[in-house]
């Protein structure tokens, strides 16, 4: 059997550099992208190709190289993703545009670019990275989850429309996991007079708190190895804490007011 060829975007660190190393020790050849390769002189986990997901040509560049090496590519995992917080209201717009840059145009401009070349082989797999946060509204987080939903819809256009290619297209949707995502996430400044200023504080606190008390990330690598032995990957996964899942039933269950009273009591607000 042919060794199986997976590029992860965003592998560098995180969630990403975890999948990649769970991937290897499961025999897959496995190449990971960073904006920048000079931060990494001693990254020893996999291969690491310099590739920006918001930057097509520097996809392209990517992917050739990838190509000509290897003549194939198996698994694209769209993994490359930033966090943004704040209030809808005071969130610099140009924020939001690179929020959406980043987590929703890269991994669009990433599946059509590798599109043309599983369609030749008649076989691939795009897994998307998104996040529980995608399917519903989370205040302060609003953008982020925002970006990730729209993933996850153009995700499910995108299978219908390739489905006679031999290409298979889904979704995992991790809750929180300790990565470093806190540190590298932009948070819009808290507004000393601002209205949302004692709210935002005391939500920003929240978030962090769940990031460093989230799960091990190679959860979700296990979980990327399963969907990846798959006949006939599902449309979408999630993968967390049983309240993080739990979370999910309760929004498609309950009346839309109370689901909001409920995300309010958590959030103290």
């Amino acid at each position: 059997m042919e060794q199986k060829i997976v590029l992860i975007t965003g592998g560098s660190s995180g969630i990403g550099k975890s999948i990649g190393s769970y991937l290897v020790s499961k025999g897959l050849k496995v190449y990971g992208t960073t904006r920048n390769l000079e931060k990494y002189p001693d990254f020893k986990a996999f291969n690491l190709l310099e590739l920006d997901v918001r930057d097509p040509k520097s996809i392209e560049v990517a992917l050739k190289a990838l190509i000509e090496k290897e003549g194939r590519l198996d698994i694209l995992v769209n993994n490359a993703g930033i966090g943004i917080t704040g209030s809808v209201e005071e969130t610099p717009h140009e924020e939001i545009l690179k929020a959406f840059d980043t987590n929703f145009n890269g991994p669009l401009h990433m599946a059509k670019a590798v599109l043309p070349q599983m369609r030749r082989q008649k076989s691939g797999l795009i897994l998307n990275i998104t996040s529980i946060a995608g399917y519903m509204g989370l205040p302060y987080r609003g953008v982020y989850s925002a970006t990730k939903g729209a993933l996850e819809l153009v995700m499910e256009a995108m299978r219908m429309e390739t489905r006679g290619f031999g290409v298979k297209i889904t979704s995992l949707a991790p809750g929180d996991y300790a990565t470093n995502i806190a540190s590298g996430r932009y948070h819009a400044p808290v507004l000393e007079n601002s209205p949302y200023e004692e709210a935002y504080s005391r939500t920003l606190t929240l978030m962090n708190e769940g990031v460093e008390q989230g799960g091990n990330p190679m959860e979700v690598a296990q979980k990327v190895w399963e969907i990846i032995k798959k006949e006939k990957p599902k449309v979408h996964y999630k993968v967390g804490s049983f309240m993080q899942k739990f979370s999910l039933i309760l929004k498609k269950l309950l009346p839309d007011k109370v689901y909001e009273k409920l995300l309010l009591n958590h959030y103290k607000l």
